[in-house]
């Protein structure tokens, strides 16, 4: 099932991030891309449909992004797929990690919720901050 949310939005300026796009781009063929959120939830609805977009531009292939959608209960507690296997707890999470070689499956990147920047520029951020300690 695919998050409605995800829906890359239309009005996003893909040419505002060059840098995150052009490192997303880079590594798109290189890391599996995890998503949970909600499309009742009032964060998702905001930040993901420009990570959404963001991916687009970046010709991210679509298999590469994986969407879990999320149910909230009347205790708070949040439920769906792999939600206690990877910790989930606030949505949107973003989890990416290595997909393929010795280090598949490795996590190189979360963003969680509220993070100081858009998901696609935090991501990037730590992503080249991991691709640069593995290359040395």
């Amino acid at each position: 099932m695919e998050l409605e949310t995800m829906r890359p939005n239309p009005a996003w300026d893909a040419d505002s991030y060059e840098e995150s796009v052009a490192t997303l781009a880079e590594l798109a063929d290189d890391v599996e891309i995890h998503v949970w959120g909600g499309d009742w939830c009032k964060d998702c609805r905001s930040q993901l449909p420009d990570f959404g977009a963001a991916l687009a531009a970046a010709d991210v292939p679509t298999e590469r992004v994986h969407h879990y959608p999320v149910e909230k209960h009347d205790d708070g507690s949040k439920s769906g797929p792999k939600v206690e296997a990877y910790g989930i707890e606030r949505i949107p999470t973003v989890v990416v990690e290595q997909a393929s070689g010795d280090d598949a499956d490795e996590e190189l990147a979360r963003f969680v919720e509220e993070e100081p920047a858009p998901i696609a520029v935090y991501l990037a951020e730590q992503l080249e901050a991991a691709t640069e300690l593995g290359a040395q």
